[in-house]
């Protein structure tokens, strides 16, 4: 089963209180801090907020991803560091969030989800972005990092990536998250494929339960993928100079990207669906095969229970010559199994012929 818990302020709190959530704790929360320029990469693990602008190096692009969600007081104070708009920060501890992009004065905010495999099912994971004028803030719900990737373009200098600002940063980092489905969803179509084998050769009960449980991860993929496309157009629509013009081509990219995930999510809810028909279908022709091996043996014994009732009749024949005088002939006995022994083998050739063996 998918596992929701519980991921809401409760009913009637003020907006923008902050308060950790209840679901996904992590024993400790890591705050991850990689300063870049041109020339140089400068990176550490920073104990609290307070600590990150002392130590600074000054480099013009600023990276802090924060994993764990249940330090409130870390994350009111980041943003009052960075001038984050209370109701984003609310959002980012509020895990059962749409993905959606929210234009601030000076900063942009998104979420997006991040899809993987727990315990045989899909779940997804909230990753929230905050992009600002030299700055990128992320955080994640739980260890695990899809972002290291980029992380070692970074470090590694590879590409354009350190020469850009925040904005490329931003995208890299939402290429390497939609990215990061297609594995998923590769695999889940191997699932399918399996399940569609077991479904023709060998359908139960199980297996229905499988292709349910299927349809149930695909429904969490559809959640989460198709609200991020509107993400991606929004961000790349909207007119700000935290997103600059060349940037758009990239984001345009990634809108493809998105698509494609959303074509196959689609393609395999179909064919979950269609498991369900074919299931029907296997447990429909089963049975009808067994009720042909049946009606073609009850065809055969129908006559042969009618010669065999005839003759197990207690007339006398001495009494009347009418009353079955086959009782007094020598080769009564044989004669009747030969007879029997006729009617099956003409059946049996009729029931050929006529294509129903």
């Amino acid at each position: 089963m998918v596992r929701f818990g519980k991921r809401f302020a409760p009913p009637g709190t003020a907006p923008g209180t902050l308060s950790p959530p209840e679901f996904r704790r992590v024993e400790t929360v890591s705050i991850s801090v990689l300063e870049y320029g041109p020339d140089r990469v400068a990176e550490w693990q920073a104990a609290g907020a307070e600590e990150i602008p002392a130590r600074r190096v000054g480099l013009p692009v600023l990276w802090i991803d924060v994993v764990g969600l249940h330090e409130v007081e870390l994350v009111r104070a980041l943003g009052e560091q960075f001038g984050l708009h209370p109701l984003a920060l609310e959002d980012v501890l509020n895990t059962g969030q749409r993905p959606k992009m929210e234009p601030y004065e000076d900063h942009i905010f998104m979420v997006m989800k991040l899809m993987h495999f727990s315990t045989g099912h899909v779940e997804s994971e909230q990753i929230s972005f905050f992009l600002g004028a030299g700055f990128v803030l992320t955080f994640q719900e739980i260890p695990g990092d899809v972002f290291e990737p980029v992380r070692q373009r970074l470090r590694m200098a590879q590409g354009r990536i350190r020469r850009m600002g925040p904005d490329y940063l931003t995208y890299a980092l939402l290429d390497s998250l939609v990215d990061h489905c297609f594995p998923v969803l590769e695999d889940f179509g191997e699932r399918l494929e399996d399940l569609e084998k077991e479904v023709v050769e060998e359908p139960d009960r199980e297996t229905v339960g499988l292709v349910h449980a299927a349809k149930r991860d695909l429904l969490v993929l559809r959640r989460a993928t198709w609200p991020q496309r509107e993400v991606v157009s929004a961000l790349e629509r909207f007119e700000s100079p935290l997103v600059s013009r060349e940037i758009r081509i990239f984001l345009r990219d990634l809108y493809d990207h998105t698509v494609q995930v959303m074509d196959m999510v689609e393609t395999y809810r179909d064919l979950a669906t269609g498991l369900l028909d074919i299931y029907l279908s296997s447990v429909s022709n089963r049975m009808n095969e067994v009720m042909k091996v049946l009606t073609v043996l009850a065809s055969i014994f129908i006559p042969l229970t009618f010669l065999a009732g005839i003759y197990g009749m207690n007339f006398d024949p001495k009494a009347s010559h009418w009353n079955m005088p086959e009782l007094e002939w020598a080769y009564g006995y044989p004669a009747f199994w030969v007879v029997t022994v006729v009617i099956v083998i003409g059946m049996l050739l009729i029931f050929k012929k006529k294509k129903w063996l």
